[in-house]
Parts: structure tokens; C-alpha cells; sequence
């Protein structure tokens, strides 16, 4: 396909939105809002009264990101303070759980006396690469 050419899908797709979308079209049933209303407007003025004024919003504020910056760091620097503080406090209690209602974990390393580990061999690494 040529950079020219239109893809031949695309073209159905276009087709079939087109005719969903026509239909006739009646300028009796058509209203132009913007027309009526300069129409109201001109014919307000010309009897002599006084149009509502609008009220005129303020823009919003500009925010300095390098102060949100700032400030949000300084903010994230109270929370750190108060999480580590929480955490001394909870360091401090006790373990109130109750120790024979525990479930015992099984895995890891079985605790090792002083004298197994002195009597422990060091094992020969071997410096050769298998090969595959």
C-alpha cells in the first residue's frame, strides 16, 4: 500500500459513521443561542436597561513549587520525627503476648552450641568453572 492510499478499513469505518451521523436538516428547528441572546442584549439597550453585570472571578493563585517543595519536605521531616518517637515508646513496653499460646515457627537454623562451631571444618572451595 502506497503512502498515498487510504487504509480500505478505515474508509468503511469513516462510511458507516457518516451516515449514522446525516440526517436532514430543518432551519425551522434550528436556534441559535448566541444570536437570541445578542438580540436580547441590543433590544435591553436600546429600552434603556441596565444589564446584569457578571461577577468576575478572581484567577487562581500561582503556587511557587519550590516552597510546596520545601514545605512538603518539611512536613514528611515532622511525620519521620513522630514514627520514631512511636517507635522508642513501643520498643520500651513489654510483650504482653502470652508466650504458651504461640505458635512455634519452624525453619532456620537450629541453634548451634559454642563447641560445634570450633569443631567445624573449613570447606575446600574449588576455584574451577563447571562446565555446562
Amino acid at each position: 500500500m502506497a503512502k498515498d492510499e487510504a487504509d480500505p478499513d478505515m474508509i468503511a469505518i469513516a462510511e458507516a459513521i457518516i451516515e449514522r451521523r446525516s440526517g436532514s436538516f430543518e432551519p425551522t428547528n434550528f436556534r441559535d443561542r448566541y444570536q437570541n441572546a445578542l438580540r436580547e442584549l441590543v433590544e435591553a439597550k436600546t429600552k434603556g436597561f441596565a444589564s446584569a453585570s457578571r461577577a468576575i472571578t478572581e484567577p487562581p493563585k500561582l503556587i511557587n513549587l519550590m516552597d510546596a517543595l520545601k514545605r512538603s519536605l518539611a512536613k514528611e521531616a515532622q511525620n519521620e520525627k513522630a514514627i520514631t518517637t512511636t517507635n522508642r515508646k513501643r520498643d520500651k513496653t513489654p510483650d504482653r503476648r502470652q508466650p504458651a499460646l504461640l505458635m512455634p515457627v519452624s525453619g532456620g537454623r537450629p541453634k548451634e552450641k559454642k563447641e560445634s562451631v570450633v569443631q567445624r571444618q573449613p570447606v575446600a572451595v574449588s576455584r574451577r568453572r563447571k562446565k555446562a
